[in-house]
This record gives structure tokens, sequence and C-alpha cells, in this order.
């Protein structure tokens, strides 16, 4: 097949979409035996659904299934491209439909970029039942779907998919002579199902793609023939999005919790999802006076110096530096006096506001100052007794805020 224009107009992954449940491959939790989903279909009572998940884990599928078992019209629509007028048009097909007792699914990816107003635009008819809306997105929906509209709706999550699951999906495909590349003699090395499937990073449909590239070069699949078509691993990390945000949280956390390997392995996971250094350098310096503080006051200073080392040098250099300041606020030991400090102190000038300068310890340049009492009966602790003497605004004496 090396060099020969393939035949099928689809893509792989999208010709060999199973069409029934018990095919699905992977997320027992959402549509295994026993689950809401599964008995939803089993007694053809299916809500309205939002699947919320990774990429390639098999949203669109499952709602081609659900279309499928219950015998429903299924019309997709792309969040991207489809606009209020495509749904007026869907929403008026499906309530000829209804009269005739068929029901219509309306399947939205990425519901998420829809804005307020088309996402309200689709309440009417999921309200009455016109349509059962099955909307994929892979942010959060607690965040991105209308809470009136997430209402109306059971959030399914899908966990990314196993090695195990893709590994068993590409053999399918290489088996399958109706849709897959069963008619294709490929010789595949030991290992090489489960080497690609280890770097698809739980996306069926990216582990697809690349072995129907591969294949289409050349008919002997190898790791070696595997690499160059990946270039490097595949890595899910979204900069401006939810994954951002769990994988600081993971680095922050393996810190505190004294794991030095973990510390590691989302350094460099953040990094070679293409993470800005610098983003990362910041995060270090703020946990090495909120996390370790009083407990080691050289944390911050080699903090400070990977920020600059970052700074000046960039990727791929600076990693190493991140890695060896990760390691070490890891290995340190914790103290959070200077943050609890800081937020208790904080917390008494928010609520006392501009609370006056106790007169003793104020600077006093001019003569009408000095008349005034600014710095009257100051004792000058390096020469003198200070014991009594209060630096504190009187309505706050006494205030304890480093333990």
């Amino acid at each position: 097949m090396k060099n020969q224009e393939n035949i099928f107009s689809q893509p792989l992954a999208d010709r060999v979409r199973p069409g029934r449940l018990d095919d699905f491959m992977g997320q027992k939790n959402a549509v295994g035996p026993g689950s809401f989903l599964r008995s939803a279909i089993e007694t053809d009572v299916v809500p309205s659904l939002i699947l919320w998940g990774p990429p390639g884990t098999g949203k669109t599928t499952l709602a081609r299934i659900v279309a499928n078992e219950t015998k429903a019209k299924f019309v997709q629509l792309s969040a991207t491209l489809a606009g209020k007028k495509d749904l007026k048009a869907v929403v008026v097909e499906a309530e000829g439909l209804v009269r005739s007792g068929t029901r219509t699914i309306v399947f939205i990816d990425e519901i998420h970029r829809w804005n307020k107003a088309q996402q309200d635009a689709l309440l009417p008819s999921v309200e009455d039942g016109t349509v059962i809306l099955i909307g994929a997105t892979t942010e959060n929906p607690s965040f991105q779907v209308n809470a009136a509209l997430l209402s109306r709706c059971r959030v399914i999550v899908l966990d990314r998919l196993e090695a195990e699951d893709i590994e068993e999906i590409l053999s399918r495909a290489l088996k399958d002579k109706k849709t897959g590349l069963g008619n294709v003699s490929v010789k595949k090395g030991k290992g090489v199902l489960r080497f690609l499937a280890n770097l698809s990073n739980g996306d069926a449909r990216f582990a697809l793609n690349v072995l129907e590239t591969a294949v289409t070069q050349n008919t002997n699949l190898t790791k070696e023939l595997l690499k160059k078509v990946l270039q490097k691993s595949h890595l899910l990390y979204d900069k401006n999005g939810e994954e951002h945000y769990n994988i600081i949280s993971a680095l922050h956390k393996s810190m505190r919790g004294g794991d030095a390997d973990a510390a590691v392995y989302w350094v460099v996971r953040m990094l070679e999802g293409g993470e800005d250094p610098l983003y990362i350098a910041r995060r270090l310096v703020r946990f090495a006076s909120e996390d370790i503080g009083l407990a080691n006051n050289t944390a911050v200073l080699l903090a400070n110096a990977v920020f600059e080392v970052c700074h000046k040098l960039g990727m791929p250099e600076c990693g190493v530096h991140l890695a060896h300041c990760a390691i070490y606020l890891a290995k340190s030991p914790k103290s959070v006096s200077a943050y609890d400090a800081y937020e208790l102190a904080r917390k008494d000038v928010l609520q006392y506001g501009n609370l006056p300068i106790p007169l003793h310890i104020r600077n006093a340049p001019t003569k009408l100052m000095k008349d005034l009492g600014y710095g009257r009966g100051y004792k000058y602790t390096p020469k003198e007794e200070s014991a009594g003497q209060e630096y504190l605004p009187g309505q706050l004496k006494g205030r304890k805020y480093v333990k």
C-alpha cells in the first residue's frame, strides 16, 4: 500500500466507528452493565445528555449509538459552524417527525463554543421534548454550559481510554475487511500496537489517524515508522483550559507532599505540552514562600534564580533548571507561617481600614510634626531597651500574626 492512494474517502477513525453499544470500547462507568445510560437506552427512555470528556474518548460515537439503539433520527451540528438559524430548521423538521412518532436526536459537537443566546435557543425544544439534545464538550460543563440548559440534561463523564482499549480498537481496525484495513497485508512488529496506544494519551481518534498514516507509507508496521509519523508524543494540554489548572495544581500538591518524582513529572508534562517556562517558574517562586517560607529561607532565593535563568535561556535549556528547583522545593521542609501571617494581617486591614499610625513611630522631618508629637517617646532599639513599645495601631494591640 506504500505510495498508493487510499481507496476510502473517509478517515479510518470515522469508518470504523461501532454502531452498537456492545461494540463500544471502554467507558465502563458510563455505559457498562447497570449504568444509568445503558439502562436508559435499553428501556428506550433516553433524556437529553451532555457528554463531557477529552478528545477521542467516544463522544460522537456514543451519540450515534444512542440514535441507532433507540431508532431516533440523528442530526449532527457543529457549534463552530452552525447557529440559531440551523437549529431552528432542525427543530421545525423534528416537530413534524414527532407527530409521526419519530424522535430526533440533535448532536451538537463542541457545544461549549455556543454563546448564551445560542444555548438558550435550545431550551424550549429540549423542555417540551421536541428534540433530545446530546451535547459534546471537552470543557467542564459547569463553566461552559448555561445553568438553565445544564439543569435539563444529564451529564455523562467519559474518561480517557485505557491503553488496552485503544490497542483493541487498533487491532479491530486492522482486521476489519469491510470498513477497516483488513484487506491490506499489514505486518506489525511485536508490541507495536501497545506502543502506539501508550503514546495516544487515551485518544482513539489520534491513534487511528496515526495508524492509517503509517500504513499508507509502509505496510510493515514498526515502532520506528510510528516514531517517524508521530515526530513527538501527542500530549493533551490546553494552556487556557481546565487541564492547565489541573496540572499546575498537581505540581503544587506534589511538592507540598514532598514527592520529588511526581513534581518532576508534572513539570515535564507542562513543558512538553508547550507551557511557558516562565509561568512554571513564577509558580515555584510563589510556592517557595507560601509552603516553605521560614522553614528554609534559601528556597525563595533558588526559585528566583531559576526564574531569571528561564528568562535568559528559555526552552529547552531551562527545563533542567525547573526540574532542579522543583526537586529542591519538594524535598525542603515546609512552613506556612509567612502565608498565614499575611492572610491574618490582610483580614484586619480589610476589616479596620486605614487605622491611625501610632505617633511615636511616625517620621518627624519638620518642626511642626515634632510639635504635634510625631516620633515622641520612640525608643531606638539598637541602643536602648524597647520593652513595652507598641508598633501596631491601638485597635490591634497584642495581635499575633506570626506563629
